[in-house]
């Protein structure tokens, strides 16, 4: 199979999922999973958020019979959202860190909440909080799988997801920007620094190798991040039309704000 079909499938299957994002399939996404069974090493009854109509969804569209939801994966149930203990929550963020459409707000050492309209009931938040203070809440009784999830709601899903990626990366890249800036004028100050004695001159050199090896890090580090697929990366390529709109009123904005300190 021809890679531009591949994709061309992948899309059509991604098109599929609930986009909760859950990675209950065994897949860290949608978007991997969807890649996954496009190219024939994943079966289509490891979503237990899609349940039996998404398997059925799949099954037409591949042309492969129906079969149950894989039990290793979960089980199919009503659509839950996490609610948070005000009284208990510490503000450690880690639930935050944790959300994959950034349905979670507030900020460290204060309370957090969970935006109601835009958990997608992954429950990823729940084992990384160190006080227990999160709980998930059926909120369709009796209608499971897409009975209880919307195609409109799976979109806005996978955008926010989508914009979170990317926000993600431009954070790392801009940390490892100042890391490698930082770096880059130790180097500097160890040459300004480099007569002395034999001693200091060879714990110079010692330091300016590592600082050269911090460099040379960082800049495979953004040629691997470079290199990646578009499931593992954040480019533009793979990402909605209003999502590359909020990516492009951020870089304005940013543009803007260096503008001003300039």
């Amino acid at each position: 199979m021809f890679s531009s079909n591949l994709t061309s499938l992948a899309d059509r299957i991604e098109d599929l999922l609930p986009q909760t994002q859950c990675t209950k399939c065994g897949y860290p996404a949608c978007r991997p999973y969807a890649e996954a069974i496009a190219d024939d090493k994943a079966p289509i009854n490891q979503c237990p958020p899609g349940g039996a109509e998404g398997i059925a969804r799949l099954a037409v569209l591949l042309g492969k019979p129906v079969i149950p939801l894989n039990p290793a994966n979960g089980v199919e149930r009503p659509r839950p959202v996490a609610v948070i203990d005000e009284e208990l929550c510490i503000g450690c963020t880690l639930c935050i860190q944790a959300c994959p459409v950034d349905a979670i707000v507030g900020a460290a050492k204060q309370m957090h909440t969970v935006v109601t309209d835009l958990c997608t009931g992954c429950d990823l938040c729940v084992a990384p909080c160190p006080v227990d203070c999160i709980a998930m809440e059926e909120v369709t009784p009796g209608r499971t799988g897409w009975d209880a999830w919307s195609q409109q709601q799976a979109e806005a899903a996978r955008e926010r997801h989508q914009f979170r990626i990317f926000h993600l990366r431009r954070e790392k890249e801009e940390n490892d920007a100042r890391l490698a800036a930082k770096a880059a004028a130790k180097l500097k100050q160890a040459e300004v620094e480099s007569c002395g004695t034999p001693e200091e001159r060879a714990a110079q050199e010692r330091k300016k190798a590592i600082i050269q090896a911090a460099i040379e890090r960082a800049r495979q580090r953004k040629e691997q991040m470079a290199a990646l697929p578009p499931s593992q990366s954040t480019g533009l390529n793979d990402v909605s039309r209003s999502v590359r709109k909020q990516i492009h009123e951020v870089n304005t904005r940013l543009e803007q704000q260096n503008e001003d300190k300039r």
